[in-house]
């Protein structure tokens, strides 16, 4: 068993990926050829957004739309300590300050009431994470935003596809980052990654930074990067967007059967909790369990396999120990990092296979009483 089954996959869609690929092959574009073009519109189709600019990765779309919004040296950027480093990354990267605001305890999210309290003359921009697949409460995050004249930027990494009181995450705030990373709901046979928004202006600015901040061929109005999605990339994403309402669909399903399964072998689990305002594309499917890493260690031996997601909050990190955060400053997050465990989840995760992750799990739970 696999912990994410992208063979099955591709199987499924192996000639319309190579179809795709081929005819990328044949005109030779690649950098910036049609194909880009026709996913962007396609994606902001999607989502529900004027804009979609594609980048290189989801990485690198939180540098493109913190740039665009000019944040520089010594401003602040909000966002949580429960995600991974790229997030708080990009924003010490421009020099810029991760000012750090505790997690919801049973979504992960960043908690909205806990923001206002850490806004100073110096914020510049609050960036929630939308974990696991689960939209973080834009809405109340917009309105904290909104009293003090921010911009919000949200990290929708993991939760493209998702929706938040009907609308789809990434068209909740001033710019939408999604990333591609092969493993995403959406994902790429490589690194990808998009921003959306309604601004005309912030397109236009986010265009010209993933390009060397070129408006025209060989003229630079502004400092960019390369930060160009490859025709390649785009090319398989077209593919797999043929089926990608199914598989979010699935994902459902495979995790509403997790839910009943558990709740009958495993009753004092914590299952993932999805708002009833809000659906999840389940890029994870995540626990929240006791000794979680003996128990890892007995679903391993059982053949199960499982990742942690993450096991160390950001304000422990090595790299933000200038911070001066220690242990204690985010207990919530803190405690998610020692309870958090995923299991295998996709769309092709058979009966049969949840069938056994669950009995494993049953097993495990008793060898570590």
């Amino acid at each position: 068993m696999e912990f994410i089954d992208l063979k099955t996959q591709y199987r499924e869609l192996k000639d319309s990926i190579r179809d795709r690929i081929d005819r990328v092959l044949e005109h030779g574009q690649y950098i910036m050829g049609p194909e880009v073009v026709e996913l962007e519109t396609r994606l902001a189709e999607y989502v529900g957004v004027k804009h979609c600019i594609s980048a290189s990765s989801g990485t690198c779309t939180l540098l493109i739309a913190m740039m665009a919004l000019g944040i520089e040296r010594g401003d602040e950027v909000i966002t949580t300590p429960f995600t991974f480093i790229a997030t708080g990354e990009m924003i010490a990267l421009l020099g810029a300050i991760p000012v750090f605001v505790d997690v919801e305890p049973l979504t992960g999210n960043i908690d909205p009431a806990k923001i206002e309290a850490a806004i100073t003359p110096r914020t510049r921009a609050i960036m929630p994470v939308s974990l696991y697949g689960q939209c973080a409460d834009l809405d109340a995050i917009n309105a904290v935003a909104d009293k003090y004249g921010l911009p919000v930027i949200e990290d929708a990494a993991q939760s493209f596809g998702a929706t938040y009181k009907g609308r789809r995450s990434c068209a909740l705030s001033t710019i939408g980052s999604t990333s591609f990373f092969p493993s995403k709901p959406l994902g790429a046979y490589g690194d990808g990654g998009a921003l959306f928004t309604d601004d005309d202006q912030l397109a236009k600015a986010m265009r010209e930074i993933r390009i060397h901040g070129q408006d025209r061929r060989y003229h630079h109005p502004r400092i960019g990067l390369n930060g160009r999605l490859d025709t390649l990339q785009a090319a398989v994403l077209l593919a797999k967007l043929e089926r990608f309402d199914w598989e979010v669909e699935r994902r459902t399903q495979v995790a509403e059967r997790y839910d009943r399964l558990i709740a009958s072998a495993c009753p004092g689990i914590v299952k993932p909790c999805v708002l009833p305002d809000r659906s999840s594309v389940y890029a994870q499917y995540t626990l929240q369990v006791d000794a979680r890493d003996e128990l890892t260690k007995a679903l391993n031996a059982l053949g199960v396999p499982t990742a942690v997601h993450y096991p160390v909050p950001l304000h422990l990190q090595p790299a933000f120990a200038y911070l001066g955060q220690g242990r204690g400053a985010f207990p919530i997050a803190e405690s998610c990092s020692q309870r958090v465990l995923s299991l295998p989840m996709g769309p092709d995760v058979t009966e049969e296979q949840q069938t056994q992750v669950v009995d494993a799990l049953q097993v495990a739970l008793r060898k570590t009483v």
